[in-house]
């Protein structure tokens, strides 16, 4: 921990969507070391709670709470950030962690209903969160809509068609949102931002754990990415606004 840094999101208002995982956890502990108010959601009430746990415990006197939000459902996505705001008075970012992967040997051995779970995965949960908080995070000084993708949306390749396409969707979609942030800004420029952290996959202890002769090339680590999420509100919305940033080589 970067004792200087401590403190840097100070009264910010983060949201995190899909917080359960193993990303999700970890973005929650570096949020809340950084002194911001956490709400987090996921569809897995369980994992959640020991998240929300975790994170709280490692930081006595952090706020961070949990909410069980189906993101499939555009209205439950949009109390979720109404809740928010009443509860805390503003919300500063939203951080859509939610993830899932299907794949095949082959190109031509794609299975299509993979494409249909992913497509509500990681698009439509995308949809949902950036329609239900973009007036809420205009009304913050620094809102940051972040979406983490893979570099797979960039270069398919055979086995990942579902995957690869569904995060290109995601990615455009936040890109419109971004343009909106920029159109609302005017001639001052933006003051709210939506950007995307592009990784190769992503890797944490457990999964070294299981698989301790893998070599995990290229990988993010979950805690690496939480720091360069909580990074991104150091930047001005102008810099950050509309742009990839790659925590992994440009394919």
């Amino acid at each position: 921990m970067n004792g200087n840094n401590k403190g840097a999101l100070e009264g910010a208002v983060i949201a995190v969507a899909g917080a359960a995982g193993p990303a999700g956890r970890a973005t929650l502990l570096r949020l809340a070391e950084e002194g911001a108010v956490v709400a987090a959601a996921d569809a897995d009430a369980a994992r959640l709670a020991e998240a929300v746990d975790a994170a709280r415990y490692a930081h006595g006197g952090a706020t961070v709470t949990g909410d069980t939000v189906d993101l499939l459902d555009l209205q439950s996505a949009r109390e979720w950030a109404a809740r928010i705001e009443k509860d805390f008075g503003r919300v500063d970012g939203l951080v859509h962690l939610v993830g899932g992967w299907r794949g095949s040997a082959t190109f031509a051995e794609t299975d299509l209903a993979d494409w249909d779970l992913l497509e509500k995965l990681l698009i439509r949960t995308v949809q949902h969160t950036s329609l239900a908080f973009q007036e809420p995070l205009q009304r913050s000084d620094r809102g940051r809509y972040l979406l983490i993708s893979a570099a797979g949306a960039s270069k398919p390749t055979a086995g990942n068609a579902a995957y690869s396409a569904s995060k290109a969707a995601a990615e455009a979609w936040t890109l419109a949102l971004a343009d909106a942030f920029r159109k609302a800004g005017g001639e001052e420029g933006p003051s709210s931002a939506a950007a995307i952290l592009v990784v190769k996959a992503l890797v944490h202890d457990a999964l070294r754990a299981e698989r301790p002769n893998a070599k995990f090339a290229g990988f993010t680590d979950v805690k690496d990415l939480a720091e360069a999420i909580a990074g991104v509100w150091a930047k001005p919305a102008r810099e950050v606004n509309g742009n990839r940033l790659w925590l992994t080589e440009k394919p």
